[in-house]
């Protein structure tokens, strides 16, 4: 029943696309996106049972509209294998020259931002008190208690 369904709706949209580049005319549409996405792995990937892939393979406007999508949007993908280019700027085996900064700066506000919350939901606080032996400020049970 779920193939036979699957296999109407691929018939359907085949029939709604006709000859037509995109769903409503000459330029994408968000239709385009979702149908696309749906699409795509079904004629791209290896699937156990080939039954829906091969009737899509058969529906040739759907499948030539799945690769005009691929070549016009992710042309290092379009079969070939080739990885997607470069940031401007970058060669192959150049990396960003302020990486190791920007990691750097990541960190540190992340630990701050943690610190902060820290101090400010009461989870560590800094008191102000008589130090015990040793420069130890002292701990008593009845703190302890109070929290629980």
């Amino acid at each position: 029943q779920l193939y036979r369904e699957a296999r109407e709706c691929l018939t359907l949209l085949s029939q709604r696309l006709g000859s037509q580049k995109f769903f409503f005319g000459d330029s994408p549409a968000s239709l385009d996106a979702f149908v696309f996405s749906r699409l795509a792995p079904l004629l791209k990937a290896k699937l156990p049972n080939g039954k829906l892939q091969q009737h899509l393979k058969s529906l040739q406007n759907l499948c030539n509209y799945c690769t005009s999508i691929l070549s016009l949007y992710f042309p290092w993908d379009g079969g070939k294998g080739r990885p997607p280019p470069h940031p401007a700027g970058l060669g192959e085996g150049e990396e960003d020259p302020h990486k190791r900064r920007n990691q750097l700066l990541s960190v540190l506000v992340g630990l701050v931002a943690m610190l902060g919350y820290a101090f400010l939901s009461g989870i560590v606080s800094i008191q102000r008190g008589s130090m015990g032996p040793a420069g130890r400020q002292p701990i008593t049970m009845e703190e302890e208690e109070e929290e629980e």
